[in-house]
């Protein structure tokens, strides 16, 4: 487990033990804005994001019937195996989200963002009842009021009112967000439930060795709880550590093999990734076909390597970049004294990629004549260098790609339909990045990590403005376009900072695309049109209003910080996000 934050000291609210002790008032939860703001619908492409994280719509009445199917057919303790393991893995992941939507904020807001989270997505509503925490010693108590729980009604409906407890999802959530988030094991108990007639569920959290009899609650939340089920209520031997690593599901040969760059989840993706799978193992001619930028080298590359020519060479030629008068040399070799400048023999591409794989791209922009001489060496499999009187045998893997449509070239009489046919024996369709939007928060994570290292700068992630330009984008430059804003808006943005959207769109380009995202009266609408900042929009007209008014920056900072902090009713971490700033540079200001 990786520890997400470190606090110094103790944080802690609610009521005391001693309740004639004089006490603080309990703190609301901070305002909800900048994660709903976080919540983006797409309906043209059947996708909700949460940040980065895809999700899901469910009726309650269909998780009432699954939930109700899992105990009949599989059992009780099954049942509450898997429903916990699955909040548990929830909760951890929107821990590891935490850091990112509140870097800034003070203990108890970032912490807040998991039951805010957890009403956000519909489950329940959170109120905070006590929470004491000391990270550098390890010490964690909470305890909350859970008000609304969908488990509860869903169970109620089926079963009416029982004995025991049935948030089961939702306790597995608590207990993995609280565990990765304070990096060690937590484990909550529902000590109230609605399900057991109460008015509201009650849970209470602490690290695992301050539990008595645990076991139990213990193994529901292990890995391997759903196949162990039935042993649950008899435990072997004490657990003491919960496993927290992150959830990676099951892995064929196949993922395990290709380029750790090739990144996606989208069905698109996977479609052209089972194509590659099914052809690695031929010496099937591929030709692959796409625009510009989607990949078409990379997944040559990957063929490549997951075949059986993996120990061989892989040449890769740019048909377009190679002259027309030197192709034939480069392609297929030159014997010394050939022609004037040939004062040495030199093998050709074709020869260098002899026993293993040639890849081909560009390949639409040859000539007639290149044409001609390639398609002799793809049905003899043998080639003659220039000005050589031998013929020399050769073993390879012809991979072609193409960004036009070689049907369409072929018509306009520009490509022979005798190559197009040799070309397309297997050929795999690379769909545009605007066809694969479920890969973009994958993507731009990698590329985040991968330029980070690369110039050692620590960038927290990407705004919500940002995150709508990656989703509202048209993309006609594709993964490699993708690829170069990112690297672009991780050079422009502050080191400890996020990239925004002025860091990612600066030279003329269009965010036009509408998408749905909630507004702060928790309405559900079209987004505006994402342009880059010009000189005509309103906040080019504010500074030329105080320009000309010849008010003082300081006034202008004074105003603004006092605008801010009564916006967020006092709350400075809210202010200071509003602002785009930390708590601390806020209460600096304050105080100057």
């Amino acid at each position: 487990m990786t520890k997400i934050l470190k606090f110094s000291g103790r944080a802690s609210f609610g009521q005391p033990e001693d309740l004639n002790e004089k006490t603080d008032i309990i703190p609301s939860l901070p305002d909800f804005h900048d994660l709903s703001e976080r919540l983006k619908f797409s309906p043209q492409d059947g996708h909700i994001w949460l940040d980065d994280i895809r999700m899901m719509m469910l009726h309650a009445s269909s998780m009432g019937a699954l939930r109700t199917e899992l105990i009949e057919s599989l059992g009780i303790n099954k049942a509450r195996a898997l429903l916990t393991r699955m909040g548990y893995i929830s909760g951890a992941q929107d821990a590891e989200l935490a850091a990112k939507l509140r870097p800034d904020g003070d203990f108890f807001d970032v912490f807040a963002v998991g039951p805010q989270l957890h009403s956000l997505e519909g489950i329940v509503s959170v109120e905070p009842v006590r929470l004491e925490v000391d990270v550098e010693k390890g010490q964690y108590y909470g305890e909350f009021l859970w008000h609304g729980s969908i488990e509860d009604e869903i169970h109620i409906d089926q079963y009416g009112i029982g004995a025991e407890p049935v948030c089961w999802m939702q306790i597995g959530y608590a207990s993995g967000y609280t565990s990765v988030f304070m990096a060690r094991p937590i484990v909550y108990q529902e000590v109230e439930c609605r399900a057991m007639g109460q008015p509201h569920c009650r849970i209470i959290g602490k690290p695992v060795e301050e539990w008595e009899n645990i076991e139990e609650d213990l193994a529901f939340m292990q890995p391997q709880a759903f196949a162990n089920a039935d042993t649950i209520l008899k435990p072997h031997k004490a657990i003491t550590s919960l496993e927290t690593e992150e959830y990676t599901g099951l892995k064929s040969d196949f993922h395990n093999k290709i380029n750790a760059n090739m990144v996606g989840a989208s069905a698109a993706f996977n479609v052209t990734c089972h194509m590659l799978d099914k052809v690695a193992k031929t010496d099937a001619t591929v030709l692959f076909l796409g625009e510009t930028g989607v990949g078409k080298e990379l997944f040559a590359r990957t063929l490549h390597n997951i075949s059986d020519r993996q120990d061989g060479p892989y040449v890769a030629v740019n048909c377009a970049a190679i002259p027309e008068s030197l192709l034939e040399s480069e392609l297929f070799g030159v014997e010394k004294g050939a022609f004037t400048g040939a004062v040495e023999s030199r093998t050709g591409r074709f020869e260098r990629a002899d026993t293993g794989t040639i890849f081909l791209d560009e390949i639409g922009t040859l000539s007639l004549s290149a044409q001609g001489k390639l398609l002799r060496v793809l049905q003899e499999h043998q080639i003659d260098r220039v000005g050589g009187k031998n013929t020399v045998h050769i073993d390879i893997r012809v991979i072609a790609a193409t960004n036009v449509d070689l049907r369409e070239e072929v018509k306009a009489g520009r490509f022979r339909e005798d190559l197009f046919f040799r070309l397309n024996v297997f050929p795999i369709h690379i769909p545009p990045l605007r066809e694969r939007k479920a890969d973009i928060p994958l993507l731009i994570n990698h590329f985040l990590k991968k330029y980070c290292g690369n110039y050692k700068k620590n960038i927290t992630g990407f705004t919500s403005r940002a995150i709508d330009g990656f989703l509202n984008y048209f993309w006609p430059g594709n993964i490699r376009e993708l690829e170069n804003l990112v690297e672009r808006g991780i050079i422009l943005a502050p080191n400890d900072g996020a990239i925004d959207l002025c860091h990612l769109f600066t030279f003329g380009e269009k965010v036009t695309i509408p998408i749905l995202g909630i507004n702060k009266e928790g309405d559900l609408g079209d987004s505006e049109k994402i342009d880059l900042p010009h000189k005509d929009q309103p906040t080019a007209k504010i500074i030329d209003s105080l320009l000309e008014e010849n008010i003082s920056l300081e006034e202008v900072e004074r105003t603004l910080i006092e605008a801010a902090v009564q916006k967020a009713d006092g709350n400075l971490s809210a202010a200071a996000r509003i602002l785009g700033i930390s708590r601390p540079q806020l209460a600096y200001r304050l105080k100057k």
